[in-house]
């Protein structure tokens, strides 16, 4: 496990908060144990995780991700995924496996979506005919959160959004009745109107009929 491990475990337990840890619990609507540490209270934690365990190689890249993510509590598994983000000369085709299994066992939004966005998104944008090729697998996935992933993962790409790849996908998948579905169909639609208003307007009116309440109203919040 190495030093890494132990160093965040011991400084989390230290600014643990059992009463933060269950409402934190019941927000997330999951089992899975808190420390109750909020996000900034993280921040420096992770800061000097970096400068004293940095990552050295790909293999390291990904044997430091996974040793985070096993662990059992969630503030551990949002540091194994900001662990992830902070080495972009990692973040590339070959790191799809790992963003893959982040996705598929993380299983629930606040898990997957930086995933989605941030990492395979950002492979996405760097080799797009390889990337693409992947997550046109993954939208028809019998998992819904890569099916949810592969919507949402040009979340950050604005001006450099495929389009009719988007498009495309907010369509094959605006038969499902599933609600993170529908919510990522609109988010996704919804943060490319910012780029390109006109073009998600036409598109949403022309497949009115369509889309559910929710992605209509998520996907034309400010057009």
């Amino acid at each position: 496990m190495g030093g890494r491990v132990e160093f965040v475990q011991v400084e989390l337990a230290g600014l643990s908060d059992p009463a933060r840890s269950a409402r934190m619990a019941a927000y997330m609507k999951t089992d899975a144990p808190f420390y109750g540490v909020r996000k900034p209270a993280l921040a420096p934690v992770f800061r000097e995780m970096l400068a004293r365990f940095p990552v050295r190689s790909r293999a390291d890249y990904t044997r430091s991700v996974l040793e985070l993510w096993a662990l059992p509590h969630r503030e551990e598994k949002y540091l194994a995924i900001d662990l992830a983000r902070a080495y972009p000369a990692y973040r590339t085709i070959g790191s799809m496996p790992l963003y893959r299994r982040l996705i598929v066992e993380g299983a629930w939004w606040d898990l997957v979506d930086g995933v989605a966005a941030d990492l395979v998104g950002g492979v996405l944008r760097d080799d797009q005919t390889r990337g693409s090729a992947t997550v046109r697998r993954w939208i028809d996935h019998p998992d819904l959160w890569l099916r949810r992933t592969a919507i949402i993962c040009q979340l950050r790409h604005r001006a450099d959004t495929d389009e009719a790849m988007l498009f495309d996908f907010c369509l094959r998948r605006a038969h499902e009745r599933e609600f993170f579905i529908r919510k990522a169909i609109g988010w996704a639609l919804r943060e490319y109107a910012k780029t390109a208003p006109e073009q998600v307007r036409a598109f949403v009116l022309a497949h009115r009929g369509r889309w559910s309440g929710l992605t209509f109203r998520e996907a034309t919040k400010h057009l």
